[in-house]
């Protein structure tokens, strides 16, 4: 693998993973690479996950503390979760032996704008960063790094941790190189100074990421692929959601209130959101542009068919069948891709000089529009809240989309009262369900009680949804956002109870 690490000092710091792994002691905190299943060092947290269960066997407790730029991958999440070698995790996470421990009490988890992380870290909020573990796709004669399919917070890891542990993945495509916008132009308060960033796709900063040769302990070689699970086909309701929402662009357009180019695109990743990226293909869009973080297959689709004329992010999420695309088109896409750090894909000053169109989805919404998107029943963490909020506060416009029912139209999408706020109503202007689209801008509390019960509701909810909100208006205490506390939270007791919302509902 010589020929991707081209710096002779790198050269004769290669090791095996075991022996980089040696190199992490018991408490450290440790900053990784990995964002959305793409660009996570793939060796090195395995062969540490194996060093933490040869000690837990002898009795001793090893455990780390893990910083990322969002979600990674089985072989990183999944490895240290499963023989407890972690303490704390941040920002983000999709792993299940993950969840599995911070809903059970026994990891700590820190749930944070993506936006913050970057300079949270600066700041010095999470304290000392003992050792980096970076993912690249190969080192430059001048010790300048190719970065990966993913850059996340690598650029702040690299800064700032005391040492430095690399992966050259010899299976990352050499054409990453040149894809990447690495900006080292931000500072600390009080000497910030305006990002220069004004279009999406304004190159503003470097194609490579820095690091001191002299923190670098370890050069790790590898040959193996990102994790990324496959995509299911859109479903009825996905398709239902992107037709309202599809519908309602197009009559922002007629309206006036956006061009035919509509503004740079963010959306969260799953099947809703492919439905909709579909959608614009068949709604006659082209030249669209994405300022979003994470570049999905859909994206790639929009990209290949003139609609996308550019999509900036910072990371990859593609299924091994987008993956096979991109790799057997990389000369084209490289021309219309560009990845940067975190803290400028999901700043939240761009997002409002852009104006995002913000699109993402929800677990549940309540009928004032505050939207719960992390947890269920209140206390179960089920991801994290990730980028969505970066968008939806600072986005020209914020859209959350969910199917009106889950478990088989046992539980409401929109109840009274959501069990956990992650958004509130002032930063939710439209909502979308299979069954219609509420718009909320300009409407009071009750206004928008009104539209979402009508739009959104599913109509075996709507009558109980109606019935409550009435007799709140009667009975309640206020009549601004009318409620009665204790039945609104009883909604969420019944699904604890017996995972049936409705009224009589058995176990």
């Amino acid at each position: 693998m010589s020929d991707r690490i081209l710096h002779p000092l790198f050269r004769d710091r290669v090791v095996s993973a075991e022996t980089a792994a040696e190199r992490i002691a018991p408490g450290m905190t440790v900053a990784m690479s990995g964002f959305t299943g793409a660009g996570y060092p793939k060796a090195v947290p395995q062969a540490l996950a194996r060093r933490v269960e040869r000690a837990n066997d002898a009795g001793e407790r090893f455990r780390i503390k893990v910083l990322t730029g969002a979600s990674t991958a089985p072989e990183l999440d999944g490895a240290l979760a499963k023989v407890e070698g972690m303490e704390l995790r941040l920002p983000y996470q999709s792993d299940p032996n993950v969840r599995e421990r911070i809903n059970a009490g026994t990891l700590d988890y820190i749930d944070i704008h993506l936006s913050h992380v970057a300079q949270h870290t600066w700041f010095g909020f999470f304290g000392d960063i003992d050792v980096a573990v970076v993912e690249v796709a190969g080192i430059r004669e001048d010790g300048t790094l190719i970065p990966s399919s993913s850059v996340g917070n690598n650029k702040t890891w690299l800064e700032q941790a005391d040492q430095v542990i690399l992966e050259v993945n010899r299976w990352q495509p050499e054409a990453l190189d040149g894809m990447h916008d690495i900006y080292y132009g931000t500072a600390l308060p009080p000497n910030r100074m305006p990002i220069p960033l004004v279009q999406p796709d304004d190159h503003i900063g470097e194609p490579w990421l820095r690091v001191d040769p002299d923190k670098v302990i370890a050069v790790v070689e590898t040959n193996a692929p990102d994790r990324n699970t496959p995509f299911s086909p859109p479903d009825e309701a996905s398709k239902q959601i992107a037709g309202h929402l599809l519908d309602f662009l197009a009559h922002e357009v007629k309206r006036g209130r956006l061009t035919d180019k509509l503004l740079p695109l963010q959306s969260g990743v799953g099947n809703i959101a492919n439905a909709v990226l579909a959608g614009l293909a068949d709604g006659g869009y082209s030249g669209l542009t994405a300022y979003t973080e994470v570049i999905q297959d859909g994206m790639l689709q929009l990209i290949k068919d003139g609609v996308l004329r550019m999509a900036s992010a910072t990371s990859f999420s593609l299924s091994p069948a987008g993956i096979e695309e991109f790799n057997a088109h990389i000369d084209f896409y490289s021309k219309r891709i560009l990845l940067r750090p975190q803290e400028i894909s999901n700043h939240p000053e761009i997002i409002r000089r852009l104006g995002c169109i913000a699109m993402n989805g929800m677990i549940e919404a309540d009928i004032y529009g505050n939207v719960n998107s992390t947890h269920i029943t209140a206390s179960r963490i089920m991801n994290g809240i990730g980028g969505s909020g970066d968008f939806a506060r600072n986005g020209y416009l914020s859209v959350f989309m969910s199917p009106s029912t889950a478990k088989g139209g046992k539980v409401s999408a929109i109840v009274p009262m959501v069990s956990h706020v992650d958004h509130t109503e002032h930063d939710t202007m439209v909502l979308v369900t299979d069954q219609g689209l509420a718009d909320l801008r300009g409407l009071s509390p009750a206004r928008r009680a009104e539209k979402i019960m009508e739009k959104c509701a599913h109509p075996d909810f709507k009558p109980l949804l109606q019935d409550y909100f009435d007799r709140a208006r009667r009975d309640g205490p206020g009549r601004h956002t009318p409620h009665l506390l204790g039945e609104a939270l009883s909604w969420h007791q019944r699904l604890v109870e017996t995972g049936d919302m409705r009224p009589g509902a058995k176990g």
